[in-house]
């Protein structure tokens, strides 16, 4: 089955086709970031404005690359939610109304849930069981997969998300938007610096928050809080910022790891995987590879463009729903959706059984 799938759910417009037979036909995307730059975050109004101007340029583009026309499309899957009401709602309609004129099934995907299973579009890659990490601006959960739709929640954050206490970091140290990748960049810059000057770590030994307890959730504004008292107590040089966001980064990725190892105590998976926008950063690929090594598990992550929100992760998730014979039978957005309501699939595709 080929399906065309859309992504409309925040800032990135995401156009991508799956080939349940073939794999990735195509993906492109579009980045809102330098539209939203100037407000400092988000505005969900010209957020949607801007995917109703780019989505049909995108997916007449990325037809065209996978050699297609909408007449060899098998179906049609789009992120129905969690996000703006006003960006679902774009990807939801033209997904819907592509859907009606070629006589196809159609499905709302759960945003998640394609954030879960897009490191299995790389080859390769271990099939269910594992444990997902999901670290995200918006998420940090740690999931226990038994299969597609099987999702068992192990922890998650009580208040800011990874990703969220990032950009909150570094909007803190005066970083430009989107702040989590610059703070990144910065705490390299730092431990370049740490280095050179024959230390290890940073000046700036934060907490590990809720590693000293049992349990899998997380807790990071105390964290934030933590390094906003630093930088107001410092000389707030670019040593010291640097120094700063070193430290930062070291603490949240260091609890993320203990994170989890301990989920993979607890339930005795031999495979770890990780998605999300977070998942790009270096520090922590750097610190769950060398946990993967001393457990002898097997460790995946997508390729660094499908740690973003994308259009191939929605293609991928749908259509193995689709293939498994679910459909739309209402048209429905849902900016808050809990991803325990998902169904299971009987079975992955042949060439994705492992």
């Amino acid at each position: 089955m080929i399906v065309l799938g859309l992504e409309t759910s925040c800032d990135e417009t995401g156009v991508a086709v799956y080939d349940t037979a073939r794999g990735l036909r195509a993906h492109a995307l579009y980045s809102q970031v330098g539209l939203h730059a100037e407000y400092g975050g988000v505005v969900p109004e010209l957020a949607s404005r801007d995917h109703v101007r780019k989505l049909l340029p995108l997916l007449r583009q990325t037809l065209a690359e996978a050699g297609l026309a909408p007449g060899d499309l098998g179906g049609v899957a789009y992120t129905a939610g969690p996000g703006l009401i006003g960006a679902l709602l774009v990807g939801a309609a033209t997904g819907r109304a592509l859907a009606w004129a070629l006589d196809l099934p159609s499905l709302g995907v759960h945003h998640m849930e394609g954030h879960l299973l897009s490191p299995l579009l790389e080859p390769g890659a271990a099939p269910p069981p594992f444990v997902c990490l999901l670290v995200s601006g918006g998420h940090t959960q740690l999931v226990a997969v038994e299969g597609v739709g099987r999702y068992r929640l192990l922890g998650e954050s009580l208040d800011d998300a990874a990703g969220e206490a990032f950009d909150k970091t570094a909007k803190m140290l005066g970083l430009p938007y989107p702040g989590g990748p610059q703070l990144a960049a910065l705490a390299l810059e730092g431990r370049a610096a740490a280095e050179a000057g024959g230390r290890r770590e940073s000046r700036f030994r934060f907490a590990r928050p809720m590693t000293d307890r049992p349990g899998l959730d997380f807790s990071f504004s105390g964290l934030k809080t933590q390094a906003l008292l630093a930088w107001q107590a410092s000389d707030r040089s670019e040593a010291t910022r640097t120094d700063l966001a070193f430290g930062f980064e070291d603490a949240v990725t260091e609890t993320l790891a203990a994170k989890c190892e301990r989920a993979l105590e607890q339930t005795g998976m031999e495979a770890l995987v990780v998605a999300g926008g977070v998942g790009a950063n270096r520090q922590l690929r750097v610190r769950l590879a060398a946990l993967a090594a001393k457990r002898g598990v097997a460790l995946s992550f997508p390729r660094l463009e499908f740690c973003t929100d994308n259009g191939a992760m929605i293609a991928f998730a749908g259509a193995l729903r689709l293939a498994a014979g679910q459909r739309d039978l209402e048209f429905r957005v849902r900016p808050r959706w809990d991803m325990a309501e998902l169904g299971p699939v009987a079975a992955l595709p042949a060439p994705l059984a492992g």
